[in-house]
């Protein structure tokens, strides 16, 4: 009987571990960065499946492992991937040397002070990396402003650190 019980909830946990690793999973969002387009403590679906399936794409609202300590979930917006050049300049991103242009999702609230990560230099991302940034620009840690322990900067999140895709249409 308890060896017929063990074996029951070790399956149920093997089942759920694998849907939310394979299928997805509701993740809660706990910061602000993503503001306006996901406010705080929203409860959206992370669809790990949808990267089974398709590429990550400019504009996806991506869960991942912090690149900076695993063992921190985030959200954040693709804004480059593998081989596209970004620079930011006066908080105006250039993506393979043209301005981004109106991005309708994104918002600065600190709009006339320049800011740590409001400027970098021009810099390539890696095939298998992506460059992520929160639409509330200027509360967001993200891209622009991690550093490893040595203090250099992580522009980047590996494409393996991504654990699914939040479906919201840009907004």
């Amino acid at each position: 009987m308890i060896k017929r019980l063990i074996f029951i909830v070790a399956l149920g946990l093997g089942g759920a571990y694998l849907f939310r690793m394979y299928i997805g999973g509701f993740v809660k969002v706990a910061s602000g960065s993503m503001e306006p387009t996901l406010e705080l403590y929203d409860i959206e679906w992370a669809s790990a499946l949808h990267y089974a399936l398709n590429p990550v794409e400019r504009g996806d609202i991506i869960v991942f492992r912090s690149p900076v300590d695993s063992q921190k979930g985030l959200i954040k917006r693709v804004i480059a991937v593998g081989g596209d050049a970004i620079e930011i300049r006066d908080k105006k991103i250039y993506l393979n040397w043209k301005e981004l242009g109106a991005e309708p999702y994104a918002v600065y609230k600190r709009e006339n002070e320049i800011l740590k990560g409001d400027n970098i230099p021009e810099i390539t991302v890696p095939e298998g990396h992506v460059f992520v940034m929160g639409d509330n620009r200027d509360w967001s840690g993200d891209s622009r402003d991690w550093k490893d322990e040595s203090g250099n900067p992580v522009y980047f999140v590996p494409v393996e650190n991504i654990m699914g895709r939040i479906n919201k249409d840009a907004e």
